[in-house]
């Protein structure tokens, strides 16, 4: 039997993770802080059945305290979204980058030679891009004057042609465009440093748009999924920013928590560092998304605002070939029976 600690194993996908692991014969522990960002309600002492310890990962003592006798970690505690602005920043470091520094600092300490890492989609920026005339093109940054005149696809660099989006894969390089991006891309970088000096196994699954049961209310941490469930449930239109057309990759809970099992197997076949898309391969737009909620909530039809955050990308969909190959994962639900449930499921306080 595998003894598995899951660090942020009260939140959201935590919780699905935990599950999952429990029910597959793993035994499993969990630590959570309650991080306010992610928990508006007091902590429970079990989740599925997995005693649950209240620890903060830059808590250096109170770590090595749990990660005795632990095969393997799976680390999903992070805080994440966008934030309400740059006051959020030390946070974001201190939870994200310090908190998995202190975690593979004691890892090595106690001899744990397996990390599943939560990672993100947001480490590659904007999604690949071709220009008619240029081929590949790696967009700059969007530009406040771009958004506020309704600029929102990006343009070729060197002809300024209109661009056709097309699928990250893992190799794509890495461009982080907001602070929980830049904190993402450290934390992959500081576990494949860690796997190096102790020849330890890193499988660090890069997350796209995970939406499903459990999700937080409307937070400024949120996910778009959550946040026009809950204007939904409100009985308001869903806000829709920008036109609408911005292209992701929506993938359910239950697929990202059996992504986590093949991970944690993975660690056991495999060294060194190796980074994973775990998503469907399939585009939706969020507008597409919103009126989905909608139609199947009957609630009121999305409102497309023309609003921005400038720390969002326009596009980024996901080429899964290699979790296919590698981890046998393969996304299950579809979008439209995953918005369905997710209309009518219960959200987290």
């Amino acid at each position: 039997m595998t003894r598995i600690l899951v660090t942020g194993g009260a939140g959201f996908i935590g919780t699905h993770v935990v599950a999952a692991l429990h029910d597959a014969g793993h035994h499993v522990s969990v630590v959570d802080c309650g991080h306010p960002g992610a928990h508006r309600e007091p902590l429970k002492d079990t989740v599925a059945g997995a005693p649950l310890h209240r620890v903060d990962l830059r808590d250096r003592a109170a770590l090595a305290g749990v990660l005795a006798g632990i095969d393997v970690v799976v680390h999903q505690a992070a805080m994440v979204g966008l934030g309400v602005d740059l006051g959020d920043l030390p946070e974001y470091v201190g939870c994200n980058d310090l908190g998995t520094a202190v975690l593979l600092a004691e890892m090595a300490r106690a001899r744990i030679p397996r990390l599943v890492l939560a990672s993100s989609m947001v480490v590659y920026g904007e999604g690949t891009y071709e220009c008619p005339r240029h081929g590949p093109v790696r967009p700059a940054p969007r530009t406040v004057a771009d958004l506020t005149a309704g600029r929102f696809d990006p343009t070729c660099t060197s002809c300024d042609a209109a661009l056709a989006p097309g699928l990250v894969d893992e190799d794509t390089p890495l461009d982080p465009r907001s602070v929980y991006a830049a904190t993402k891309v450290a934390q992959e970088h500081l576990a494949a440093a860690w796997a190096r000096q102790t020849g330890g196994a890193v499988v660090a699954l890069r997350y796209h748009n995970v939406y499903g049961p459990g999700m937080p209310r409307d937070t400024p941490y949120s996910g778009v999924a959550a946040i026009f469930r809950s204007a939904l449930e409100a009985g308001r239109a869903p806000r829709v920013f920008e036109d609408g057309g911005q292209r992701r990759d929506f993938v359910h809970v239950r697929d990202v928590a059996s992504a986590n099992l093949a991970a944690v197997a993975a660690t056991g076949t495999r060294g060194g560092f190796r980074a994973y898309n775990i998503a469907s391969g399939r585009a939706a737009t969020i507008g597409d998304l919103a009126a989905g909620l909608a139609l199947a909530s009957g609630g009121p039809a999305p409102v497309v605002t023309g609003e921005f955050r400038l720390g969002d990308v326009r596009h980024v969909v996901a080429a899964p070939a290699r979790a296919a190959a590698e981890l046998g994962f393969r996304a299950q639900v579809g979008l439209a029976d995953g918005v369905a449930e997710f209309a009518r499921a219960a959200l987290r306080g």
